[in-house]
């Protein structure tokens, strides 16, 4: 085998699979064999434990990049200069996909990569076409699309470590999700790609490779210049790629699909494994199939299977096992088994793969809402993009499983991936933490693409037990017609062939009582909360979901509207038209027994689609329960108060440094759980008043400096409580961090906030101070963000300035192990350091 520097060769157990599973009747699995139990515990090009004869690499490092161009041939690496382009296979095609080519003046990157986040801003001219103004603006103001075609293209380039060991292996690359239109080249061949910038995908490239002691080179090209979405999409190999190496007989990417259902003797699993081969001769194997729990003790085993495999064919074998008295998975309890598949020749095994998945029972009710294992849950979520402060789209796994942890503190137990495939990695995290998962699909069509990027999804995601529901549009043109209709009937048909376990559902701002809701079986209501109790009169018999809910917009840390600053006060009465506030909704849904519960618009902010200004410089939105850093706005304490009412909780709002308004009213709200709540300023009483449930309190109190203070009461005793100081001037820095400990791996991070303080230790929440961030020891700030909607500061580098009070930058191991110190510093502020720990 072909060793390259900083790729080593790894032997490991399996390869990520689908997940399959779900709803009516039970749950199901995921594939794993790449990531660890953990997301965070295994290191880049490091094997999983348990030995395999199949090889995976994580292709994360040693990966070159340049720019190409959309629309001048000779700055694209003269792709398609040659019109005989697609005349023969292996037609060189561009220079920049054969292994002889020059790097020189490439840069040096990992995945996953975002190129379009390090892309200026660009505002549009004054007066700008509407088109072009409203597509700029929809993306974040990045200067990526059609109108800049010398941004839009990408090209990547690495050095595969495969070689003459892999000869008659099946051996592929398996893409996460790549935006858009790639095609990839191996030795100068184009061997597949993928149009969809969100469905995962698999290149199978043995028919390429050069066994002979030559170099294998990879290179694909990405044209971002035609977006998907009305929002920040990013550019780039921006989820996990991996390469595999396996035995000509061997099970495929997304090869088991696992069925549970649960009986009074436990739970019965019913297996579908595909077994391929790739050799030219007949293959004699045998199928050999356990099932493990969490401690890893077998808890099943299927008879083995003799298998005669046709050359260049696969086949399905089913077998059917039993699980006694099985631990469900549930949010509360998210229990994993794993199936262990062999492949065995001649009584060796030749092939290991393993799916994780879980035992659970999915309902949605027209008259009881939604249940899980026969309990009564309502589903209070979040839809989200994958899109975070410094790194754009390119989140490593350790920052999916933060934003999890985040949104689970909230009290969310229920994620919509708006409004694509979710990646592998964040449902790996999702079936590991008990947060079920919306899948949506990109396309509400009919045609070729749209129904291999529907398959793409079900077939990766089915297993894994968090998938509660498949969504196969949003807010479509043709929602509420006939065509409406029938192409969501057939996207839902295909659905059932493909995952018979699960229910469908359809995100729609009108038209729900005709056209696609006909075709799905469960309703989704994008806002209109308030039109779902008579819709519901007029059909009793189907089940309803709020899959938009909310919208409040708000910047964090803002209490006052400033339209000509793109500043929106942060309580909780700013909305669009079509929308509701955090409290309307919740209200609604939490006394109406038959909704199932809803998502709001969103967890997080993200950048695009900038509401309610949409023109520069606001960049990104305002609609998150918390902003682009993952910072909590003030609404985020609302849902924390009564989605987890069995943590008593206040929250007080606003801050508290109001100079020049001595004696003026000032509007002070409470969020909270509790029964009552008083409020008292530097010491004095200005009254207790209960809690309404679902609801928060109001004062208007006149200001005056010092320390204004919510206690909260339960059955008369002091259960919680929350206090705002009037702070001084900016004095000091607190930095810490969400660990101690890290990888090197590029999966991992360290997510740091940074605090600006007065001398005395409080917190100055109108702090804008610039501030220098400093590296030394193996690691490095991979982004930097501080939650302004409007910041158009860069993402990456050594300064940003805090916004109300707050800054984030993000750090990650550079491969080898040791302590990293990372220092923040401003002008007129005493710094602050911390010590991270990496390891290899």
């Amino acid at each position: 085998m072909t060793e390259v520097p900083g790729i080593p060769p790894v032997e490991v157990a399996g390869m990520r699979t689908d997940r399959r599973h779900a709803m009516v009747l039970g749950v199901a699995g995921v594939a794993a064999a790449s990531l660890p139990q953990t997301a965070l515990a295994l290191p880049e090009n490091t094997p999983v434990a348990v030995p395999s004869p199949r090889r995976t690499w994580l292709l994360d490092r040693g990966w070159r990049f340049h720019p190409g161009h959309a629309a001048d041939m000779s700055k694209d690496f003269d792709w398609g200069i040659n019109q005989r382009t697609y005349a023969k296979p292996g037609l060189v095609t561009s220079p920049a996909a054969v292994a002889d080519f020059d790097e020189n003046g490439w840069a040096e990157v990992s995945v996953p990569h975002d190129w379009a986040v390090d892309l200026p801003y660009a505002p549009p001219a004054t007066p700008a076409p509407e088109d072009k103004a409203d597509a700029v603006a929809a993306h974040g103001f990045k200067a990526i699309g059609r109108a800049f075609p010398q941004n839009s293209v990408g090209w990547y380039r690495l050095r595969l470590p495969v070689g003459a060991a892999d000869k008659g292996r099946a051996v592929w690359l398996e893409f996460d999700g790549v935006f858009r239109a790639s095609k990839v080249f191996v030795n100068g061949f184009e061997a597949g790609g993928s149009e969809s910038g969100y469905a995962p995908f698999r290149v199978n490239i043995a028919d390429f490779l050069d066994y002979d002691g030559g170099p294998n080179q990879l290179a694909l090209r990405v044209d971002a210049s035609l977006g998907e979405g009305w929002f920040y999409e990013g550019a780039g190999i921006y989820r996990n790629v991996r390469l595999v190496s396996a035995d000509a007989a061997h099970v495929p990417q997304w090869g088991t699909c696992v069925r549970t259902a649960i009986d009074a003797a436990g739970a019965g699993v019913s297996l579908l494994t595909t077994l391929a081969n790739a050799g030219e001769g007949k293959s004699a194997v045998t199928l050999r199939q356990s099932i493990r729990d969490g401690a890893g003790r077998e808890v099943a085993r299927a008879d083995d299977r003799q298998v005669a495999l046709e050359p260049l064919a696969s086949t399905e074998i089913g077998q059917d096992l039993h699980i006694r008295a099985p631990q469900l998975w549930s949010p509360a309890s998210p229990n994993l088994y794993t199936l262990v598949t062999e492949v065995l020749r001649d009584g060796a095994a030749v092939d290991r793969y393993e799916t994780t998945f879980g035992v659970r029972t999915v309902t949605f009710d027209a008259v009881k809402g939604f249940t899980i294992n026969g309990r009564n849950v309502k589903l209070m979520g979040v839809c989200n993009h994958q899109d975070h402060a410094g790194v754009g789209t390119a989140i490593p796994d350790a920052l999916h499983e933060w934003r999890v942890d985040r949104s689970i503190e909230m009290g969310v137990n229920a994620w919509r991936s708006a409004h694509n495939p979710p990646a592998q990695a964040l449902l790996d995290l999702c079936d590991r933490k008990g947060m079920m998962m919306l899948a949506e699909t990109r396309l509400n069509t009919t045609n070729p693409e749209a129904m291999d990027e529907l398959e793409r999804m079900i077939l990766s995601s089915r297993n894994h037990p968090s998938v509660i529901l498949w969504s196969v549009g949003n807010e479509e043109g043709h929602q509420g017609t006939e065509r409406g209709r029938r192409i969501s009937a057939e996207l839902v048909a295909r659905c059932k062939v493909l995952d018979s376990t699960r229910l469908t559902t359809q995100a729609m701002d009108q038209g729900w009582d005709s056209g696609a809701a006909d075709a799905v079986d469960v309703v989704g209501f994008n806002y209109r909360t308030d039109k779902i109790p008579a819709w519901h009169e007029r059909h009793p018999n189907k089940p309803v979901i709020g899959t938009e809910t909310g919208s409040t917009v708000s910047t964090r840390g803002a209490y006052e509207n400033d339209a000509a600053r793109h500043i929106v006060k942060a309580y909780d009465t700013e909305h669009p038209w079509w929308a509701s506030t955090a409290e309307e909704w919740w209200t609604i849904v939490a006394n109406a027994p038959y909704i199932a519960g809803g998502f709001i618009w969103t967890g997080f902010d993200y950048r695009g689609e900038p509401t309610p200004y949409p023109a520069f410089p606001s960049v990104s939105s305002y609609f998150g329960a918390m902003d682009l850093c993952g910072f909590a706005k003030d609404n985020y304490f609302y849902y924390r108060a009564w989605w987890r009412p069995d943590q008593p909780l206040v929250h007080l709002l606003p801050h508290w440094n109001w100079a020049g308004r001595d004696g003026q009213a000032i509007p002070v709200w409470a969020h909270g759980n509790c029964e009552e709540i008083e409020l008292l300023l530097n010491g004095k009483s200005l009254g207790r008043k209960p809690m309404p449930r679902n609801g928060h309190l109001e004062w208007q109190v006149p200001y005056a400096p010092g320390k204004l203070e919510a206690r909260g009461y339960n059955g008369g005793r002091l259960a919680a409580s929350d206090t705002r100081m009037t702070a001084g001037a900016p004095a000091k820095l607190r930095l810490t961090a969400d660990r101690k400990r890290y990888t090197a791996a590029i999966a991992d991070a360290a997510v740091l906030r940074i605090e600006v303080l007065d001398r005395a230790g409080n917190p100055v929440p109108t702090a804008d101070d610039a501030l220098s961030f400093a590296v030394s020891g193996p690691g490095r700030i991979i982004g930097l963000g501080n939650g302004n909607p409007t910041s158009t500061e860069p993402d990456k580098g050594t300064t940003r300035k805090a916004f109300n009070g707050l800054a984030q930058a993000i750090v990650q191991g550079t491969g080898q192990s040791g302590a990293v110190r990372v220092t923040v510093s401003g002008a007129g502020l005493a710094p602050a350091s911390i010590d991270l720990s990496f390891h290899s």
